[in-house]
């Protein structure tokens, strides 16, 4: 049983909740140019975001991370992802390769109540399909899920691509020596936000445990052909 199943065996939530956070869920990708379908990773997939991260170019670098960076840093700084403080999101193309990653990180609470950072990289290979702006919008989604009042971007303003995100999302920009802050406050929680979060992660996985089968299935055919074929004699 799925923690919807579960929370719908023990009254925690209405037939009519989850047909609203269906409709939401749905209404969210229609949005977008093509489907795009974001994962929660975790510790286990740190190969997986080093390769994304190394594969960035040194402006895409410079964008991502504020400072042109070497391949240490990115070592040291996937190395140093708390995956139990801080929360992770991918984007995965049709072979199962990484090519968008956000990092919602959790930072300390100020007056105005919990306060969150996030980060985005998207390939090159795959810009233009709305992957940022997807990554950012289930970050938010999750943020407004577990009480974070403010979610924060930091930027060199000439990011054109995070600068488009915070503008899309309606966030308060400050510009000071070529870099850029904003702000979006969270609205609280519901049951329909909640189910939102939890319906996008299952179609997600789904559709990722799909696309893996069918990818082991195309391997074993190819390994089960090649058996097949007459082997060359070594004279």
């Amino acid at each position: 049983m799925n923690p919807l199943e579960l929370s719908k065996a023990v009254g925690a939530v209405t037939d009519e909740d989850l047909r609203r956070a269906a409709e939401a869920s749905a209404a969210s990708r229609a949005g977008q140019r093509s489907t795009v379908l974001v994962r929660e990773l975790a510790a286990h997939h740190r190969s997986r975001l080093l390769k994304h991260f190394l594969a960035l170019g040194e402006e895409d670098r410079l964008l991502r991370f504020g400072q042109s960076v070497g391949d240490h840093v990115i070592e040291a700084y996937v190395d140093s992802i708390d995956f139990d403080h801080d929360t992770v999101f991918g984007v995965y193309d049709e072979d199962l390769v990484l090519i968008g990653v956000g990092h919602f990180a959790n930072l300390r609470d100020n007056a105005q109540g919990r306060v969150a950072e996030f980060g985005v990289s998207v390939s090159q290979s795959a810009r233009g399909r709305g992957i940022g702006s997807a990554l950012f919008e289930r970050a938010a989604m999750h943020g407004r899920n577990t009480n974070v009042r403010t979610l924060y971007m930091h930027c060199l303003s000439r990011n054109a691509a995070m600068m488009h995100i915070a503008k899309k999302a309606g966030m308060k920009v400050q510009y000071a020596y070529g870099e850029a802050d904003a702000y979006l406050e969270l609205p609280p929680a519901d049951t329909v936000s909640r189910l939102t979060e939890a319906l996008d992660e299952q179609v997600a996985d789904l559709d990722y445990m799909v696309r893996r089968n069918l990818r082991d299935a195309r391997r074993f055919g190819l390994r089960f052909w090649r058996s097949l074929l007459p082997q060359k004699r070594v004279v």
